[in-house]
């Protein structure tokens, strides 16, 4: 075989192997008109490398933010660096669909990508090669344990019959908020104990599973009562724990009331009967004489039981 017999082989094996490649392959010029467009590019867009050259990339594909990607490739034309994307920046620089069996619940190829530049015979940079990656298992793979991750930390924090904060989580909000209120005592916080008013009857007269059901429809009375701000969990089996932020001791008594009168107007229907609630409130707002956040609940708790002493279903706000 002749020299050049052996570089024209050369040539058809290098250009079957970025045919084949399981990889995407574009080059542009400094136009970012498309030089090259491999078969891994043709296959996922469907455009053939005729169709596509000469043409200037950002018409082809409008999807592609032109402002960003010109940002990554000018130092890759300035300083002959290699630049780099990742999909958690941006999922993909080419929206293609996504055609893998095993992560078909995505809606389009996740992508990472290499940029580097290729010299002319002077040394300068007259055109940019993309590579482009298909990185969709690893990226659905690393979303699905991230969402895992995500439902594991909320079910440790979360009650699971009320679907409101647990007494452990909503303990760890209450004393955040008190070592911020710490460093800026001018700022008011409340606090909010309240209980169901003769919930053991409730469970005596209709069962444990209707007890269930009024403490859900008690909860559900007070997250939607609340601000997004506010934070409320249950403490023990019928009694509530509310902190209201950035919130004055009148501020809150008007709000404990409002949950209070929603309650008292509850209509709870179990096996065809009728069950009416009441709940009692005792609040106090945090001030320089309470040290600690179990001081904090016991005041609010002894404003609670003066409301259960003076006969239920009413607001004690605590005084010194």
């Amino acid at each position: 075989m002749t020299e050049q017999s052996a570089g024209i082989a050369d040539i058809h094996w290098l250009m079957d192997m970025l045919q084949t490649v399981d990889v995407g392959l574009v080059i542009v010029n400094e136009d970012y008109r498309i030089q090259l467009w491999n078969g891994f590019m043709e296959n996922h867009s469907g455009l053939t490398p005729r169709q596509v050259r000469e043409h200037y990339l950002f018409d082809l594909f409008p999807e592609i933010d032109e402002d960003w990607l010109r940002r990554k490739c000018d130092p890759v034309f300035l300083l002959k660096n290699r630049a780099f994307t990742i999909w958690e920046q941006r999922p993909y620089i080419f929206r293609f669909n996504n055609y893998r069996p095993i992560t078909g619940n995505a809606d389009y190829m996740y992508q990472n990508s290499t940029i580097f530049p290729i010299t002319d015979s002077r040394g300068e940079v007259s055109h940019l090669c993309f590579m482009i990656y298909d990185v969709t298992d690893a990226a659905i793979n690393k979303l699905a344990l991230q969402q895992t991750n995500q439902q594991l930390r909320e079910l440790s924090s979360t009650d699971y019959l009320t679907q409101i904060r647990n007494r452990g989580n909503w303990e760890e909000h209450l004393k955040l908020e008190f070592d911020r209120l710490q460093r800026y005592p001018q700022h008011h916080s409340s606090l909010i104990m309240c209980d169901i008013d003769h919930f053991k009857k409730v469970n005596d007269t209709f069962g444990h599973a209707a007890g269930d059901l009024v403490i859900q429809k008690v909860s559900d009375v007070i997250r939607k009562s609340l601000r997004t701000t506010d934070i409320a969990g249950r403490y023990g089996g019928e009694e509530f724990a509310i902190l209201l932020l950035d919130t004055t001791a009148d501020q809150a008594q008007y709000l404990a009331e409002r949950v209070r009168r929603k309650i008292e107007q509850l209509d709870i229907m179990y096996n065809q009967q009728l069950i009416k609630v009441t709940m009692s409130f005792g609040l106090v707002e945090r001030d320089v004489n309470i040290q600690n956040c179990l001081q904090w609940i016991e005041t609010a708790d002894k404003a609670l039981y003066q409301s259960k002493q003076n006969g239920r279903n009413q607001v004690t706000l605590f005084k010194a």
